[in-house]
């Protein structure tokens, strides 16, 4: 009963809470703030050409990856937007890179190490949306996959 309290005007239903009544987190800098802006930029450039890369419409990769294709439009469009983890981790498990490193590009984990956060800011400012990767994407893509891959980017295939 007391939850249903704190819930408010919230439908309530069986399982998880409908709706969160603690206020989110903020960042506690400015720079925090734009560290994670930089990042969720980066998240939404690499959702979008490794989509493209692999030839997927919005559709195609919502059914592989078993996610809802609007959520998808929206990472890819817009970098405010805050992905659910589920979402996350079932990008990483079809792209075929790490949950957790995708998970601090999303901007759901705190991406301590500025070389991953300066590596993501050059890729996102290295990739342009056209019809057709061109080859300084496509080599972007490449080595930004072994960064989140946690591998050499010369193994990256």
């Amino acid at each position: 009963m007391a939850r249903a309290r704190r819930e408010g005007d919230a439908v309530i239903g069986a399982g998880l809470l409908a709706f969160d009544p603690m206020p989110e987190e903020r960042p506690a800098t400015i720079a925090q703030a734009a560290a994670i802006e930089e990042t969720r930029i980066a998240f939404g450039k690499f959702v979008n050409l490794m989509r493209r890369r692999r030839g997927f419409s919005m559709e195609r990769l919502a059914e592989v990856a078993d996610l809802d294709a609007s959520e998808l439009l929206v990472i890819e469009d817009d970098v405010h937007y805050v992905p659910e983890p589920r979402t996350v981790f079932k990008l990483a498990q079809t792209f075929e890179v790490s949950q957790r490193l995708l998970m601090q590009l999303a901007g759901l984990a705190a991406a301590n190490d500025a070389g991953f956060r300066q590596e993501a800011v050059r890729f996102a400012a290295r990739s342009e949306a056209l019809q057709k990767l061109t080859p300084e994407e496509n080599s972007a893509l490449e080595a930004f996959v072994a960064v989140l891959s946690e591998q050499d980017p010369k193994l990256v295939k």
